[in-house]
């Protein structure tokens, strides 16, 4: 039996169906990694039963490159009664924009662009030439990470440190068959610990890899290590550093068929701002960036609500609800920090009910967008991409229904 043939959808949507003005607002997190690419859970029943447990009940699968955890999430929300939304993310080239030195959603890496697919197609399909595409994004970012990996044993051994990473062997250990920078700062991690027996062996031992350099965090705080060793070791100007391929990146318009191809909406992680109130350069104009993402064929956005002020978030994503767009808040997890899921802002407070509100409705709409690609081939966006629905209410008021189905039964 199909997940979606549990659900019952009988009359005309708006009419039959709980009015969202009479809702209840679920507690959303529509943006998680799963170990399937990196993240903070050992698996994916840990990260969804944690979700239930902090009373998130609508919850999103967002892994770079892959949607192979997505039978696992279905089980995973069956058991522990989360509805799930199927997503995936990719990171692309805008050559035109990394030549004006224009940043875009990476703070650091101008034209280079986080592109999110929601409500994918469940079960995945995606037809060739397509599927091979994404195949293939998957195996440069492990050629890449392999690369880094072989770097990296060198520069241990030229340092006489005696610990070797044996790429083929973490991949089998800790990953599910993509392995991210991240897996080897903590394997190197495991080892360091696993071959000295006090904190100040451990310290000692971590100075002489950081090439005399102290460190900075917590030996007992072992996300924190982790994230020192990834940023001393592995990101720009470290030791094992090997920069990406351009040609290794899709191109933006290649990625957004890639996700219409495979039944998603295109969803643009809008980086809003810094700790210091900064913009990058792309997001500075919020009707600039809306022409533009239209223009890309994006009708849909998404904020990752730690990096933000409660202000910035409830003014950026209240605007972008105003101008069309779909919009959902996520907390990524792509990290070694076991973060709170139940979502919060850059300074620690949780999700006003404006925000709340608006990450449900999105999440609603990525419900029945999921459910009509199944039942009808056809949902929010149609074959080129463009929204078929001009006003939001009665698709909200479908995905609502659908929740609402699933969580009382």
């Amino acid at each position: 039996m199909s997940f979606w043939d549990q659900f019952s959808v009988k009359g005309e949507i708006g009419k039959s169906y709980t009015k969202l003005s009479d809702m209840s607002i679920y507690h959303v997190n529509a943006h998680m990694h799963t170990p399937y690419s990196f993240s903070a859970f050992e698996s994916v029943d840990q990260a969804v039963n944690l979700a239930v447990k902090q009373n998130v009940k609508i919850i999103g699968i967002n892994d770079f490159f892959t949607t192979s955890g997505y039978s696992d999430w279905v089980s995973a929300c069956m058991n522990f009664k989360a509805f799930p939304l199927f997503n995936i993310e990719f990171i692309g080239l805008s050559t035109s924009l990394q030549d004006k030195n224009i940043r875009v959603n990476d703070p650091n890496n101008p034209g280079r662009i986080y592109i999110s697919g929601k409500g994918l197609s469940y079960p995945f399909r995606l037809e060739e030439p397509f599927s091979s595409q994404l195949e293939n994004l998957q195996s440069e970012s492990n050629k890449h990470v392999s690369m880094m990996c072989a770097k990296l044993n060198t520069y241990l051994d030229d340092c006489g440190i005696g610990i070797y990473l044996d790429f083929q062997s973490i991949m089998e250990t800790h990953t599910r068959g993509l392995i991210r920078e991240r897996h080897l700062a903590k394997v190197l991690r495991e080892k360091i610990f696993d071959m000295t027996s006090t904190d100040n062996d451990r310290i000692s031992l971590l100075k002489k890899i950081y090439g005399g350099k102290e460190v900075g965090a917590n030996i007992h705080n072992h996300a924190a290590l982790e994230n020192e060793i990834r940023n001393n070791l592995l990101k720009a100007g470290g030791a094992a550093f090997v920069p990406e391929n351009p040609d290794s990146f899709l191109s933006v318009e290649a990625i957004i068929e890639i996700i219409l191809r495979s039944g998603g909406i295109p969803t643009y992680p809008l980086l809003a701002d810094d700790k210091n109130g900064r913009f990058t350069e792309f997001e500075q104009n919020k009707q600039r960036l809306a022409n533009e993402l239209k223009q890309m064929g994006i009708h849909s956005i998404e904020f990752i609500s730690t990096r933000n002020s409660p202000e910035v978030l409830e003014e950026y994503a209240s605007w972008f609800v105003k101008n069309g767009f779909i919009v959902t808040l996520g907390s990524e997890h792509n990290t070694p920090d076991l973060t709170p899921i139940q979502l919060y802002t850059r300074e620690g407070a949780p999700l006003n009910d404006v925000l709340r509100k608006i990450n449900y409705q999105g999440a609603c709409s990525i419900a029945a967008h999921q459910y009509k690609v199944a039942k009808s081939g056809s949902g929010y966006l149609d074959a080129e991409g463009n929204p078929n629905y001009q006003d939001l209410t009665e698709f909200q008021t479908l995905g609502h229904y659908l929740i609402q189905q699933f969580l009382m039964n």
